[in-house]
């Protein structure tokens, strides 16, 4: 199960399942659970706690240190679910004392070629990469959210669920949950009517969401907006999950179909 070529801490806690590649490298305080497989020349080091049934492909690093110049060498962890695919070249960083001491990734996740996930980022369950897409320190992405290739999502900015994002696309601004996003700034185009459906959203829901929509950017007023929305509308479950992502505290403006 492991390779006589890899290279693994004698203090590493490692499921006596786990498969081990060629000539990777796994560090003291790294701790691997049952039926994961890490492929040739993967590097895992640092606190970091990797799940259940995860696949990482050859030359992924995960655990390393942060790319943040006010890192001095702090304990900080980096915390990864289950069932997720890592694939080559993607990098995950632990996180740094000020941005609360852990990067933590979800469930079913899939990090394709050349993503980069760094410090103090949230991801959660059922996200997908595409290739070539890095995550600034400090983002907030929710479930079953999906980034094009070749976007890049700023530090401390928030993606809600089930947002999608094109490719190519500088995300500078919070996405709001239910999203459709694309252009060379992010700018908001609409709901994600795809992935509503594949939540299986019913219709009539799907209408409800889409009026609130339309009253909410009907115009660049967004306070206005917001505070003259129909009790109705904003009672709705879908609406509220929408009004509370806007209403939270944040780094970064709401991404409307007025960004520039």
């Amino acid at each position: 199960m492991i390779h006589n070529t890899a290279i693994i801490d004698l203090k590493a806690k490692i499921h006596n399942n786990v498969k081990v590649g060629p000539y990777s490298v796994i560090g003291a305080n790294v701790e691997i659970e049952e039926n994961t497989e890490i492929q040739s020349h993967v590097s895992i080091l640092g606190n970091t706690k990797i799940g259940k049934n995860n696949k990482i492909y050859p030359f992924a690093s995960i655990g390393n240190d942060p790319q943040d110049l006010k890192f001095q060498g702090e304990e900080t962890k980096l915390v990864i679910g289950n069932d997720n695919k890592i694939r080559e070249y993607v990098t995950i960083n632990p996180g740094t004392n000020g941005g609360g001491g852990i990067t933590k990734v979800g469930n079913n996740c899939l990090f394709m070629v050349s993503a980069h996930i760094a410090h103090d980022c949230f991801v959660g369950d059922n996200v997908i990469l595409a290739n070539n897409v890095p995550l600034g320190g400090h983002a907030y992405i929710e479930d079953n959210v999906i980034i094009g290739g070749n976007s890049a999502v700023q530090q401390f900015t928030r993606v809600g669920t089930y947002a999608m994002i094109g490719g190519m696309c500088g995300v500078v601004r919070d996405i709001i949950p239910y999203a459709m996003v694309h252009g060379n700034r992010s700018k908001l185009q609409g709901l994600n009517l795809i992935g509503l459906r594949r939540k299986n959203i019913p219709n009539k829901d799907i209408i409800i969401l889409s009026e609130a929509y339309k009253e909410i950017f009907k115009n660049e007023n967004l306070t206005d907006n917001l505070n003259n929305l129909k009790v109705e509308l904003r009672e709705h479950k879908l609406v509220s999950e929408v009004l509370n992502f806007i209403e939270k505290d944040k780094k970064r403006p709401i991404c409307t179909p007025f960004s520039k």
